[in-house]
């Protein structure tokens, strides 16, 4: 049995989660993160040195970084149902598996810890601003994707990418902000929460 080291208010947890709950393998999640479970004592960080969620234990096999622990249970536990076999549609997917965390999640970090986890310190308005319009821009970019009419992020299949995408979006309108209309991203959104293995995920507790 897979073990999943993570509290599921991170969402780089919440995307391995779904990526289990869609292919249908067991699992044990563990607690880890605070303000639950503090990562930085040596038991966890023994497992990760970056003492950060989520981690992957596999037998005696341990794996951390989301992307890299997506990848693994599709390739060792999936039959790698949740991406393409085409070496340039795999890549494509994998474009915006990384382009979830390098570039709309860097924006997202001053807005949610100032507006939803009230976090002392994230009071500065014009940081605040500055955040916000940053995080708007690369909003632009995933809707110009969407608006090209396919069914998925990547092409006409549900891949990894529709996971962190998707988790993405749903951290963006639920984040109390001003929201300029975004009519592709939306419709893709609502098609995606019909999928039994999101629903769990993408709640107004978990943004």
């Amino acid at each position: 049995m897979l073990k999943l080291l993570g509290r599921i208010t991170s969402i780089n947890v919440r995307k391995v989660l779904w990526a289990l709950d869609e292919l249908g393998i067991g699992y044990d999640r563990e607690d880890w993160g605070l303000p639950l479970r503090d990562p930085k004592v040596p038991e966890f960080l023994a497992l990760n040195p970056n003492g950060q969620v989520p981690v992957l234990v596999d037998g005696d096999f341990v794996l951390w970084e989301s992307v890299a622990v997506m990848a693994y249970v599709n390739e060792a536990h999936g039959a790698g149902a949740l991406m393409p076999q085409d070496a340039k549609a795999r890549a494509l997917a994998m474009q915006w598996v990384q382009w979830q965390s390098t570039e709309m999640g860097r924006h997202w970090v001053y807005p949610l810890n100032a507006l939803v986890r009230k976090t002392p310190g994230f009071d500065d308005p014009d940081k605040l601003a500055k955040s916000v319009a940053a995080w708007a821009k690369t909003m632009e970019i995933i809707e110009g994707q969407l608006a090209k009419g396919m069914d998925f992020v990547a092409g006409d299949r549900f891949t990894l990418a529709d996971i962190s995408i998707t988790l993405g979006l749903h951290r963006w309108f639920a984040t109390p902000i001003a929201h300029a209309p975004m009519p592709a991203s939306e419709a893709y959104y609502r098609r995606m929460m019909q999928r039994p293995a999101a629903a769990p995920w993408l709640t107004a507790a978990t943004p």
